[in-house]
């Protein structure tokens, strides 16, 4: 066992530690083993060597980041309590993907999300799974913009499968740009973040972004260009093979997806785990599986997830027996 006190210095410890230290209570959950007591500015921590000096990492980092903005709030500390500390304070600037508009530093936040990166980085072809609001979609397009700006390639390439969430597109209005464009909102919403609007609009009409329907891929060879599928888990097998048969022999391929998201018919196979069941061991072929310690929404989002999994669990331990 080993004690260890850290001093709470250049910052005002009730940021650190709450009101009737209520953010150390949120602390404390991701380190039960750990006996720690606070006294004014000083924390005392008692238990395993190695679990001490994670906690001390992981004090130092929110230390910081009071220091840097002012303030933490409970989704702050979540984040922290999931991210890798030696990756986080190593300071090299590695985890900023590209400036987005403004300034705005588009990061790679969580570990995943840093595995995602490198993932595409290191291979031609990812598969990103994971639920929603763990990043996928946003840090991919991320990763394609950069590419973009950097002329590893020559255009960017979003599609989704047409299949929607108990809604149909044929009763929309307008044409078919109108119909698909509230359904390919997420994929502007990202790419708003990270390119000027006017640019935006110059590179949709001229075709250097092009965001369309996933029927709209078949019988072309996608080259020079870094292609997102997203929304995977609502292909069907025929579909998944279509697409990822387009791949050119320049071309970078991104596959997003939720496998507990999944809109199609019952007795209809995802083309998105038949995927995943079959191509994962091919070289060149990454995988990368977020989880809800990669949800970068509001802290109730995490505690959502948690939920609905638990319930499908048991949903489905009863259905066995």
């Amino acid at each position: 066992m080993l004690e260890r006190k850290i001093e709470i210095e250049d910052i005002n410890p009730l940021e650190l530690l709450g009101v009737n230290n209520s953010k150390l209570k949120l602390i404390k959950k991701y380190f039960s083993d750990l006996k720690i007591v606070a006294r004014g500015n000083t924390l005392t921590i008692e238990g395993d060597e190695a679990v001490v000096e994670s906690f001390e990492a992981k004090v130092n980092q929110l230390i910081q980041h009071i220091a840097k903005y002012g303030g933490l709030t409970e989704n702050n500390i979540d984040n922290v309590m999931v991210e890798d500390p030696v990756e986080m304070l190593s300071g090299d600037g590695s985890e900023i993907i590209i400036h987005g508009v403004g300034g705005n530093k588009i990061k790679a936040r969580t570990f995943n999300q840093r595995k995602l990166v490198e993932a595409i980085n290191q291979n031609d072809m990812v598969f990103a799974v994971g639920p929603a609001g763990t990043g996928k979609t946003y840090t991919a397009v991320a990763c394609a913009v950069r590419a973009l700006k950097n002329k590893q390639v020559k255009r960017i390439i979003l599609t989704r499968p047409a299949v929607e969430a108990g809604e149909s597109l044929g009763f929309l209005p307008g044409d078919m740009k109108d119909k698909l464009d509230p359904y390919m909102m997420p994929l502007y919403d990202a790419l708003r973040d990270m390119i000027p609007a006017e640019k935006l609009i110059d590179y949709l009409e001229l075709g250097v972004i092009e965001i369309a329907p996933l029927a709209f891929m078949r019988g072309r060879t996608l080259d020079k260009a870094f292609v997102i599928l997203d929304e995977a888990q609502n292909t069907t097998v025929n579909q998944m093979k279509m697409f990822l048969t387009r791949m050119g022999m320049t071309a970078s391929f991104v596959i997003t997806g939720d496998a507990s998201q999944i809109d199609l018919p019952s007795k209809q196979k995802s083309g998105l785990i038949f995927a995943l069941d079959t191509l994962s061991e091919i070289e060149g072929i990454g995988v990368v599986r977020l989880n809800k310690n990669d949800v970068i929404r509001h802290r109730i989002v995490k505690q959502i997830i948690e939920a609905f999994d638990k319930e499908k669990k048991q949903y489905e331990e009863s259905n066995k027996n």
